[in-house]
């Protein structure tokens, strides 16, 4: 007998927003990283944060049913394995500054989608056409930005440290590193390399703190300017994560063609994103931000590989493939 449809995906679906509300609190609260230091009780834990006694053991317990902390039977909270190592701020590991981001903006922002999709545009920041002015206004609104970028890059920087013939090449720049996580990875995994960040003079900073946090600094180096209107500095390999889906098309192919004229025959250029399969039917995480893109910038969005290795090629670089890294995230490589 043919089964009969249940609405059960499109339930959990359509109230996803309850288990990331949940999470997204958690992580706000800094409940995990006062976890990792020692397991409590939920008294304990409503005492430490001021949280109130009716929706205590609820919420805890949600997280639990989530999968995003453990309860031993004697009622002692404690993080997940995961957790632990990825929503803790104290580690180098953290990975919450998306989420971090995602609470205190992206959340509100994407209440405005429906508007959007009416439109084409969604109100900004500020109403400032320009989103990154906004992001970079303050001290305190870089420092999010940047870390949720880390979040977001983190993993994949770890993957292209391995899956890349870096063996091959001396030095690498990542155009708009954000706090450093990239070429962080890259560079404690390939002792030869060295190389830095290309990003707005505002985020020096922040980037020479994370990198010197790791002891790097003789090797990591900082270079402000603007992708625009500023030369590339010259490199070996430039690098482009979760950047060009900012821009729209005009814009991502002048940035393409200025790196090409920044590399020398040889060189490579590296653009990873969570790109779109081919077939758009996969990779649902490259076709959201491109939603996401939508709701947070005047043209930005997102594409396929082959949409990017085609883009290359027009810029005139050869020998364009395409591979995954990880999760979500693959990579377009070109050679000049």
């Amino acid at each position: 007998m043919t089964q009969q449809p249940v609405p059960d995906q499109i339930m959990q679906l359509g109230l996803g927003f309850w288990g990331s509300r949940t999470l997204l609190s958690a992580v706000e609260v800094g409940l995990f990283t006062e976890l990792a230091k020692q397991p409590l009780d939920a008294d304990a834990i409503g005492d430490r944060f001021k949280l109130h006694p009716r929706s205590l053991l609820d919420f805890l317990d949600a997280l639990v049913a989530l999968r995003m902390l453990d309860r031993s039977d004697d009622g002692i909270y404690r993080n997940t394995p995961e957790t632990d190592l990825f929503l803790d701020r104290a580690k180098p590991t953290y990975v919450g500054g998306l989420l971090e981001m995602c609470s205190v903006r992206l959340y509100r922002s994407w209440d405005g989608l429906t508007d959007a999709l009416h439109t084409g545009q969604a109100p900004r920041e500020g109403g400032d056409e320009d989103p990154f002015k906004a992001l970079y206004s303050t001290p305190e609104k870089l420092e999010t930005f940047l870390s949720a970028m880390t979040g977001l890059s983190l993993a994949a920087g770890i993957a292209l440290a391995q899956k890349f013939p870096w063996h091959d090449f001396k030095t690498f720049i990542d155009v708009g590193a954000a706090q450093g996580a990239v070429p962080v990875q890259l560079a404690l995994s390939h002792n030869h390399l060295s190389g830095g960040s290309f990003d707005l003079p505002a985020a020096r900073p922040i980037f020479e703190h994370y990198v010197t946090k790791h002891g790097l600094s003789d090797r990591l180096k900082f270079y402000g300017g603007d992708f625009f209107t500023d030369p590339l500095p010259k490199t070996d390999v430039l690098i482009m994560g979760h950047i060009l889906h900012d821009w729209n098309l005009e814009e991502k192919k002048a940035i393409l063609r200025k790196a090409y004229d920044a590399l020398p025959s040889g060189g490579a250029l590296i653009v990873y994103e969570g790109l779109i399969d081919d077939g758009r039917r996969e990779n649902a995480f490259g076709l959201l931000m491109s939603l996401n893109m939508l709701i947070e910038t005047p043209g930005g969005f997102d594409y396929a590989g082959a949409d990017c290795a085609g883009w290359m090629r027009e810029a005139g670089f050869r020998n364009t493939r395409v591979e995954h890294l990880t999760g979500p995230d693959s990579m377009v490589i070109g050679l000049k």
